[in-house]
């Protein structure tokens, strides 16, 4: 059994490479973390009760990470969540932050940003 070292970030992305990656960085932030590939796998797990901030894919197949902010909102889970896309559009990025989300990061994004938004998340 692992022990929590810190704050619990649960890491929503359909990409593989993504998936591994990442939460390499996050553990190097001081944080615990967990890896979906999907929103769904996301919602049916015990993590969701447990996480602190939510680093979430914004385009995946099947139910998309907006739509996991709507769900999660709808149940009444009040999750920090940061916003991660490959696709550079500011247009996309108002509308995110309007919903309440602390940041949306355009991959490849740098490790600095990713930490930034982390500790904007869990202050």
């Amino acid at each position: 059994m692992t022990t929590m070292q810190g704050p619990l970030v649960s890491v929503v992305d359909d990409d593989e490479s993504v998936r591994e990656a990442l939460p390499d960085l996050i553990r190097i932030f001081g944080f615990d973390v967990r890896a979906f590939s999907s929103a769904a796998e996301f919602l049916d797990s015990e993590w969701v009760k447990k996480t602190d901030c939510l680093v979430l894919d914004v385009a995946m197949s099947g139910m998309s990470g907006p739509e996991l902010q709507e769900e999660l909102a709808r149940r009444g889970e009040e999750i920090p969540i940061i916003f991660i896309t490959a696709h550079k559009d500011e247009n996309e990025k108002a509308p995110l932050l309007q919903s309440g989300a602390i940041d949306c990061l355009f991959k490849p994004f740098s490790d600095v940003a990713l930490q930034e938004a982390l500790d904007r998340a869990l202050r």
